[in-house]
Order: C-alpha cells, then sequence, then structure tokens
C-alpha cells in the first residue's frame, strides 16, 4: 500500500482552503461502501506483532473489528498474502513470517485467520475482502525465504528491483500461476470479494531498471514496445482474473486500488488536470482501460491527497475518476494515515477527512470510500473516528448493490415473530423460499420503529441490526419497559440484494 511515496513526488502548493470549508453534508445514505485496509505486512495493522498466540491473535482482531464497526465501517480489506506468502491454511504458499514469526511456521491446528476473520466479520455485518499482492515476492534483499517459497523452488519466476524480488508479469507461468493462488481463496474460503492493491510493476526507482528483456523477446505478443507489452501483461492478468473468480463464484466481488492518477492531461486530453507519476507510465497499469472493459466490479484510487494539494487535488481526482467509471463502482482511497502530519498543513484540519467524504457523498457516481490504515484511527485519526462514529457513519449501510452480477431479489422473510420477554424483545423468523436464481438469504437486516413512527427500509437510522449470516432470530435487548415498538426483517442475497420486509409485528416490552 502507498504511503511514504506520495510525499516525493509532488511538489506541496497551497491553495485557499475556505473553497472547500463549507461542503453542505448530504444525508447518510442507506447504501455506502465504508472499508478499511487491515495491512499484515511487517505488522503494520495485525497481528500486532508476529508470534503471538492464536488467543491472543482472535482478541486483538475482534477487537479491531469492534472498533471499525462502531465507527460505522462495513467492510474490511484484509491482506492475506502480502509476499507470496499466506495468512489463510489452504495454500500452496507457505505460511507468511509476520503471523508465527518465521516463514513456513503453521499456527497450531485448527486455527486458520482468514476463516477466522470472514466468520467474525460477518457475524458484524461487514463484507471481507482478501487483499493480494499479486507480484510481490520480498520485502528486502535480506528477506529470509522457506525451502517451500516460489523464490526457492522457482527462481527463474522472478526478477530482482531495488533489493526485492518480484514475479516476472511478462511469463505465461506466473499469470496462470497467480490465478491460481487466488482461486484457491475464491473456492476454499467465504470471501465476499479480491482485492488488489497499487503495486503492479514495482514503484521507479532512480538508477534501477526492470530486468525482463529477456522475457519480452521470448513473450512479446506481437508488441514491440517493451512499455506497452507490460501493460498488456498486466490486463492479461487482471482479464483472466475477471473470468475465472466469476466463473467459481459470481457473487465474489474482484476489485482493485490503484495509484490515484491513471494519466496527467498533460500525457493525454483524456487524463486528470494532474502533475505527477502516473499508474499509465510509470507502473504500466492501465487502470482506466480495467473499468472500461467491465474487467473489475469496482476500482479504489488511492487518492492520498488534501483539497489543496495543487499538483493532485483531491477534488479533481475524485471528479476525475467518476466520469471514467463506465457503470463501475468507485470508492475513494482515503488517507486517515496522514492525519495530523507535519508535511502540509491541510492534514492538521480536523475537517480535512470529513469534508472529504461530504464531498464524495455529494457526487452520486460515488459510491463509498476505503481508508487506509486500520491502525489509523486508534492513533493518528482518532478525531476522525469520532466524526465517523458520531456523525458522518452514526447510522448503518448496506454496501451498494453490483446488478451486473446478480439483480435478483431474495424472497422475504417468513412466519416473523416478535415477543417481550424479562430481557428484551426475541425476534424469531424462518428462512425465505428460494429465489429464482436458487438463492435463499445469505444474511438479514432488522429494522425497528417506535409507536406512531412511520415504517419503512428506506431509513437507515431505523436499522438495529445488520448480519451477513444465516441465523434467524434476535434479541433486542435496548427497549425501554412498557414501550411499544414495530419491527421489520428483510433478507440479503450474497450480493446485498434486499427482500420486501416481512412484518411489521407490534409488542410492548415488559
Amino acid at each position: 500500500m502507498l504511503k511514504k511515496i506520495v510525499f516525493t513526488i509532488f511538489t506541496t502548493f497551497i491553495a485557499p482552503y475556505a473553497l472547500f470549508a463549507q461542503i453542505p453534508t448530504k444525508i447518510a445514505p442507506k447504501r455506502e461502501f465504508r472499508g478499511v485496509w487491515v495491512a499484515t505486512v511487517e505488522n503494520i495493522d495485525w497481528p500486532s506483532r508476529a508470534g503471538l498466540s492464536i488467543d491472543q491473535q482472535k482478541q486483538e482482531l475482534i477487537g479491531l473489528l469492534e472498533q471499525h464497526k462502531r465507527n460505522g465501517m462495513n467492510a474490511i480489506i484484509l491482506q492475506v498474502r502480502p509476499a507470496a506468502d499466506a495468512f489463510y491454511r489452504k495454500s500452496r504458499e507457505p505460511w507468511s513470517q509476520w503471523l508465527m514469526g518465521k516463514q513456513g511456521l503453521a499456527p497450531a491446528a485448527g486455527y486458520d485467520p482468514l476463516e477466522f476473520a470472514i466468520k467474525e466479520a460477518h457475524s458484524r455485518g461487514m463484507e471481507l475482502h482478501a487483499w493480494f499482492n499479486p507480484y510481490r515476492a520480498s520485502m528486502s534483499a535480506n528477506s529470509y525465504a522457506s525451502d517451500d517459497h516460489m523464490t526457492r523452488k522457482r527462481p527463474d519466476l522472478f526478477f530482482t528491483y531495488g533489493g526485492k524480488k518480484q514475479f516476472d508479469p511478462g511469463l505465461p507461468e506466473v499469470r496462470e500461476y497467480i490465478v491460481q493462488v487466488i482461486l484457491d481463496v475464491v473456492k476454499g474460503y467465504d470471501v465476499d470479494g479480491i482485492h488488489f492493491d497499487d503495486y503492479f510493476y514495482p514503484y521507479p526507482i532512480e538508477g534501477q531498471r526492470i530486468n525482463d528483456s529477456v522475457t519480452f523477446s521470448k513473450y512479446s505478443n506481437g508488441f514491440t514496445d517493451i512499455k506497452d507489452w507490460r501493460r498488456n501483461n498486466v490486463d492479461l492478468l487482471i482479464k483472466q482474473l475477471d473470468d475465472s473468480i466469476h466463473h467459481y463464484k459470481n457473487y465474489v466481488k474482484f476489485g482493485i486500488s490503484p495509484f490515484g492518477i491513471w494519466k496527467n492531461s498533460n500525457e493525454d486530453t483524456l487524463g486528470s488536470a494532474t502533475h505527477g507519476l502516473s499508474n499509465y507510465h510509470e507502473l504500466y497499469a492501465d487502470s482506466r482501460k480495467w473499468i472500461k472493459e467491465g474487467w473489475v466490479d469496482y476500482i479504489n484510487p488511492q487518492i492520498y491527497f488534501s483539497f489543496t494539494r495543487r499538483a493532485a487535488p483531491f477534488a479533481t481526482l475524485v471528479d476525475w475518476w467518476s466520469n471514467n467509471t463506465y457503470g463501475r463502482h468507485l470508492y475513494i482511497g482515503q488517507a486517515a494515515y496522514l492525519v495530523n502530519q507535519r508535511m502540509e498543513a491541510a492534514w492538521r484540519k480536523p475537517e480535512e477527512i470529513p469534508n472529504q467524504i461530504r464531498y464524495i457523498r455529494a457526487n452520486n457516481r460515488v459510491q463509498g470510500s476505503i481508508f487506509f490504515s486500520s491502525k489509523s484511527f486508534s492513533n493518528v485519526a482518532r478525531g476522525a473516528a469520532d466524526s465517523l462514529r458520531n456523525d458522518l457513519y452514526k447510522y448503518p449501510a448496506l454496501p451498494p448493490q453490483m446488478p451486473w452480477l446478480d439483480e435478483v431479489v431474495p424472497n422475504s422473510p417468513q412466519t416473523f415473530t416478535a415477543d417481550a420477554t424479562a430481557t428484551g424483545v426475541q425476534l424469531k423468523w424462518a428462512a425465505p423460499l428460494k429465489a429464482s436464481d436458487g438463492e435463499t438469504a445469505s444474511g438479514y437486516v432488522i429494522y425497528r420503529f417506535s409507536e406512531g413512527e412511520k415504517i419503512g427500509i428506506l431509513d437507515p437510522r431505523n436499522i438495529i441490526r445488520i448480519s451477513f449470516e444465516d441465523f434467524t432470530f434476535f434479541m433486542d435487548t435496548n427497549v425501554e419497559k412498557g414501550k411499544r415498538y414495530n419491527y421489520l426483517v428483510t433478507a440479503l442475497d450474497r450480493l446485498k440484494n434486499e427482500s420486501d420486509p416481512s412484518g411489521p409485528v407490534g409488542v410492548e416490552a415488559k
């Protein structure tokens, strides 16, 4: 995930901040993607250090999920393959060193970190997207590699750049291998999405060159320009993954989080009015093409810039991307980690992140945000977390629908009842009948209304519970004795299409 490089790319220019100081607040939508990256590489977010006991790892993850649930998040982007290694048991690659302290060292039998994370996220009404770094295989020249790591088994599949081993994207065998690695997770786990970050071909380092000329001469595929060939290599992987993921599970979303600039307008009239490193030229990643061709379900550009970053203003890039989504979802990558940093005055203003969210919401072609990264909300961005919890994300939201994958609405839950008990109101129902696509329910939403309050499912303020599990009961303990309530329940399918409600059922709390 891009962090430090942002400040080396651009020269800071300060523009009048007042232009954005009074962005109007839009009522929090019922549908909005609210994600947070949880980085495992170098123990950035979780686990806090390698070698923790299984119970410690679980408790840390539960605490993290609880924190983000309180802040209104509905999606966790969990890094499961930081460097050709694994945070999951059903893998052809060795266990990650950032789990137990040594690459290849397995945790206790019966513990699968990814499986545990999925279950805990779903119970809290949060999606779990498995985040892969497709090409990186080591973090430094001195990285230890276990005997079963691919850099040891097949050194011919890699080149070294800046001291790091990286899969050579021009090798057909590499692309096939990466697809199969990801399909291990698609087929073996109940993930909601597959996610890539911004690392494709490596970020440029002065004095370094990519050593892939032999691969180019052998697998040129008719290209004469090595730069076009590199971009095509990445395109081939993205297209193959889109086909493969949706072949096995059509409901699994595929999303990519590229660097914030596709091309600058001085490079291409179709580019953004910015001046900086670009996906297309420096990283050989034609991110706009992936959306245009429909190869991704969402694009999540890392717009890690303030409104006043003149070389690449936040608003300019949000507007540009919103004009280039071709019907796919756009989630904005926001830099929670930059809050309160000293290099730019805008980030020391507490309204920067809240105003960015307001700006996003004012654009109907943007469906949400993902924040880097999890731990930022516990240290530098605590104030932003307060704004989310108490204001902007105060009410829960469902992830936005993806009709190009599934637009069949599930049937309503059956036999919905509400019974007052000494500990609260007990709600029970039965799973809906199968819809025309064969789905019943993969989750439920419960709504509660005080007596006399308008009943309906449009206002998120009435949602008291979202779960992406198939449990068919809930105990509402947050009720007042002697007060009457009405309840509704709806069913969700895997892509969060929502049924018509069952109910209302009324009850007086004991």
